[in-house]
């Protein structure tokens, strides 16, 4: 799995680029390390596919059909009867609302490495810390002229204590495999976690 590689010494380009002096306005200099949020917009790293951050962009222009590519982190979670933990998505969100999905999935914030990320989101969705992920792979996922570098990780354990924060899941429970081959195509899952899944599920199920 390839890891992040940031420019040294200052932030790579803003993407779509603006004047130097406009950069210094919004960046002070005390918070040029790390920019997440900044004129309350989130920052995420623009990256080639070898994982070389070339730029930063907001959210918003990375979700605009833009094209560029930017990582995101997802967790798989298994228990040691092999069932699959899954979480609904809210219904406030923009993106496949009421639909289950991933464990963990979110962005990584500019600044952040891929375990930080991975670390930070599965916290803030589920209360969970204490796990150990294993790598599984990285590809890149395309829909709707967004770009997305993803990163897989699994969890397998058996007295995981998962707690869904209200503000970013509807709910969450294990599902069994057979549940999971029921309910693909038929609008259930998400797209993203039917192919991917469809993609490691030898190798999840090769860790228990």
């Amino acid at each position: 799995m390839i890891a992040l590689i940031y420019p040294e010494g200052d932030f790579a380009p803003i993407i779509p680029s603006r004047k130097a002096e406009d950069v210094d306005v919004l960046f002070g200099r005390a918070e040029r390390e790390k920019p997440k949020v900044v004129e309350g917009k989130e920052w995420l790293p623009v990256i080639r596919e070898d994982g070389t951050v070339i730029g930063m962009s907001t959210r918003a222009y990375c979700h605009s059909g833009s094209g560029v590519l930017h990582p995101v982190v997802h967790l798989h979670i298994l228990d040691r009867s092999g069932r699959i933990y899954l979480q609904k998505r809210g219904m406030n969100k923009k993106c496949q609302p009421g639909k289950w999905d991933t464990a963990v999935g979110g962005h990584v914030d500019y600044g952040e490495s891929i375990q930080e990320a991975l670390m930070r989101e599965t916290q803030e969705e589920l209360g969970f810390t204490r796990f150990n992920p294993i790598a599984i792979k990285n590809y890149v996922y395309e829909y709707t002229g967004d770009r997305e570098m993803v990163f897989v990780f699994a969890a397998v354990g058996s007295s995981f204590s998962l707690k869904p924060n209200p503000d970013e899941i509807e709910e969450g429970r294990f599902w069994t495999p057979e549940e999971i081959d029921e309910a693909m195509g038929k609008g259930i899952l998400t797209p993203n976690f039917e192919q991917e899944f469809a993609a490691i599920r030898k190798t999840l199920f090769a860790l228990l």
